[in-house]
């Protein structure tokens, strides 16, 4: 992760150290142990063929229990151009629409996402969806082939959702 960090966002760190953005994600994946089993192997990824593999630094089940993956200390290759300032959460489901209808694990998420950014003083706003990714001014990518690079999951409607679900459960 140091070596990635020094190529994308010029400085070689590993750790997570201040966190600013919680970055929410679906998985594409129907268990807590498929998404494991997909960050688990540190492999090239896919997409982009790097090192190290993707992660993510919690889980969210269908039933809403959330596991941890990565400590929040560490820096965790979940979002081009975010990592080295944000914590990622991953959510078993194939859609934005299929994890918001799911009650029980829409709570347990909100959950996790409020004890997170209570911890750490992350403002409502500053959770977003990896959909949102390159309109944060956080976002910083120094390799041209990644710069400009995201994903479709969870799109600005369902963050509007998902942020007013989550300021009903009240400042820190």
């Amino acid at each position: 992760m140091a070596a990635y960090s020094k190529r994308h966002y010029g400085q070689r760190r590993w750790q997570l150290d201040d966190p600013k953005l919680i970055v929410i994600h679906f998985a594409e994946a129907g268990s807590i142990g498929a998404i494991y089993n997909i960050f688990a192997p540190n492999r090239p990824d896919a997409e982009y063929g790097e090192l190290p593999g993707v992660c993510s630094h919690y889980a969210v089940g269908a039933g809403g229990g959330a596991v941890e993956f990565v400590k929040p200390g560490i820096r965790c290759r979940h979002v081009v151009g975010l990592n080295h300032v944000s914590i990622g959460i991953e959510h078993v489901g194939f859609s934005d629409r299929e994890v918001l209808g799911r009650k029980a694990q829409l709570r347990g998420s909100l959950r996790l996402t409020q004890s997170l950014r209570c911890h750490y003083g992350i403002p409502v706003k500053r959770v977003i969806g990896h959909a949102e990714s390159l309109s944060s001014p956080f976002y910083k990518e120094l390799d041209p082939d990644f710069r400009g690079r995201t994903h479709g999951d969870f799109k600005r409607a369902s963050m509007r959702v998902y942020r007013r679900e989550l300021a009903k459960l009240g400042d820190c």
